[in-house]
């Protein structure tokens, strides 16, 4: 059902879009109040721990009770977020701002994600791959509309992105419509439609599902490092101007956003593991040179890191699912809020850190993290017990 997948996909790409203005106007923020690394760190922690700590609750209760409007409802706390940081006149404001917007994030996950694999006709990394270039997508656009509008014109043009959240809550007013036809039709499927087609012992899912939450937290940890910091790097050691470092910015998390079309497919096609495999330790090494090359290295080097580890987050996600299979939103809710959480626990870590040593020092650091990938060979090969 590629309308409905590319609709959601669309709405992805506008709630990530708005979410990720908050760490492109880290910059200006950080001038007109006079806040620290420490402060910044700590309102990327409110925005990512909102975001994440109600989504496994809010994917569960989809699960069991599907509730095809809450989407709509869930975009409107976005809303109300954006046109509060719009007019913020302090550190509390800030944090009361990015908290609805992390709220509004944690109802939207879930059951978006729930949307895909429901339209996915049994291509579920396709789908989901569909569905997270949305977002990521809509995450290299704020950088780019930050640098375009809300640098140029200050705090209060942050409001405008209110009219990227009206377009979102009627779009996804139209997905509650087909997603209230298919429950009314067919109330099997608010279960995964997929059957078990393979048993695993509960102890090699627990398994599993920890070594995922570790290649989660590396991929994570270190893309909050980027997405957070990267611009001060730049800013810092090769002295661009903020508007600049934005650009290149935006070229890392455009290169993300192309990078995540690929996991998915090739997810369906050669095997999930691998693609984790090969998304993380083989960032590996590009990472580790970034902190050591001249400016138009570390785009260049930035790029490649974007498209490569990008991939992984599809091909996680459908894993999950394939082992926990009939609980898509808790899955979906428990991996959002990971990515959100320890995003925002990365952020504040690194903030700490560069506080008390320097901006290149947490990049150094930082670029140790994808080296975590060698632990995929740890996962079971569940794709070859699936049947033709």
């Amino acid at each position: 059902m590629y309308p409905i997948l590319f609709m959601v996909s669309t709405a992805h790409l506008l709630n990530d879009m708005m979410q990720s203005v908050i760490p492109a106007v880290y910059p200006l923020l950080k001038d007109n109040f006079g806040f620290t690394f420490t402060q910044i760190g700590i309102i990327t922690l409110v925005f990512q721990m909102t975001s994440s700590l109600l989504q496994p609750l809010m994917g569960r209760y989809a699960d069991l009770h599907p509730r095809p409007y809450s989407l709509a409802v869930g975009m409107c706390f976005t809303l109300t977020g954006l046109l509060t940081l719009a007019t913020a006149h302090g550190f509390l404001s800030i944090l009361l701002a990015v908290a609805l917007i992390g709220w509004g994030s944690s109802v939207f996950h879930p059951e978006s994600s729930r949307v895909a694999q429901l339209a996915s006709g049994g291509r579920k990394g396709l789908a989901q791959s569909i569905f997270q270039v949305g977002g990521n997508a809509g995450s290299a656009m704020g950088p780019l509309l930050a640098a375009l509008i809300v640098i140029p014109f200050g705090q209060t043009s942050i409001g405008w992105f209110a009219l990227a959240a009206l377009l979102a809550i009627l779009l996804l007013k139209r997905i509650g419509d087909w997603y209230k036809g298919e429950l009314a039709a067919a109330p099997y499927r608010t279960a995964a439609t997929a059957s078990r087609p393979y048993e695993l012992p509960k102890r090699k899912v627990r398994t599993a599902m920890v070594i995922l939450t570790v290649l989660v937290f590396s991929k994570y940890f270190y893309i909050a490092c980027m997405t957070n910091y990267f611009t001060f790097f730049l800013m810092d050691k090769f002295a661009v101007s903020v508007q600049d470092a934005q650009y290149c910015l935006f070229g890392f998390l455009a290169a993300s956003a192309a990078g995540t079309v690929i996991g998915g497919p090739l997810g369906d096609r050669f095997g999930r593991k691998y693609v984790i495999w090969g998304s993380i330790l083989g960032a590996a090494p590009f990472a580790l040179l970034l902190p050591y090359a001249n400016l138009s290295g570390t785009i260049a080097l930035a790029v490649i890191i974007g498209f490569v580890i990008s991939s992984a987050f599809s091909a996680i996600l459908v894993y999950a699912t394939d082992l926990m299979p009939g609980k898509v939103g808790l899955v979906s809710g428990i991996f959002f809020g990971l990515m959100f959480g320890l995003g925002g626990i990365g952020s504040a870590f690194f903030g700490w850190l560069a506080d008390r040593t320097n901006i290149e020092f947490i990049f150094r650091v930082s670029t140790l993290l994808p080296l975590l990938g060698v632990i995929t060979g740890f996962l079971p090969n569940i794709e070859k017990r699936r049947k033709p």
